[in-house]
């Protein structure tokens, strides 16, 4: 199956889709309502938590317009010590909003094979609403999203630095739903 996604404009995804995407907006319709509504908070303040509760996503805010991302955001393996750092940086020629999640990376002047030894995920990340309805994830003073998708986020965990005894022992739906907006 494709899946065909245009910056600006919602895509609604068949009723009956399989696969993992399938599996995945499937859960998406699926969650429940939640209290705090996401449009009532900055995408920059948005918390987001998976559906086992074991992994937190935070977004924080740049507050930089010289800053080649669009958003930043912490990914907590809940119940150990291990917290991930993610970028969201914009991307042309189809425009897309291009997620990268990485695990003590070193500082300083650092290689493409350092970062790449260090980087967890790599992919497009979707911002979704409660309908199944998928764009691009927005600027961080954009409203906050229902939902965060993050195709193959589960798999990567599970292959990656972080996977074993002592560390991350669950692997996350590729779906994130908002929980609160951060004070």
């Amino acid at each position: 199956m494709s899946l065909a996604i245009s910056t600006g404009r919602k895509t609604k995804m068949p009723p009956l889709a399989k696969g993992r995407v399938g599996a995945s907006l499937a859960f998406l319709l699926a969650l429940p309502a939640i209290a705090v509504a996401a449009p009532d908070c900055s995408q920059a303040s948005a918390v987001y938590a998976d559906r086992d509760g074991a992994y937190e996503l935070r977004f924080t805010p740049i507050n930089s317009e010289a800053a080649a991302a669009s958003n930043r955001f912490k990914l907590k393996v809940l119940k150990t010590s291990i917290e991930l750092d993610g970028y969201v940086m914009p991307s042309d020629d189809p425009e897309r909003a291009v997620g990268i999640l990485m695990f003590k990376c070193p500082g300083g002047d650092v290689t493409g094979a350092d970062l790449d030894a260090c980087t967890i995920w790599r992919g497009t990340i979707y911002g979704a609403n409660a309908k199944g309805e998928i764009e691009n994830l927005q600027s961080e003073a954009a409203a906050a999203a229902e939902n965060i998708f993050l195709p193959g986020l589960g798999p990567a965990i599970r292959q990656s630095q972080i996977w074993g005894n002592d560390k991350a022992t669950v692997a996350p739906w590729d779906v994130l739903a908002f929980t609160e907006c951060a004070k």
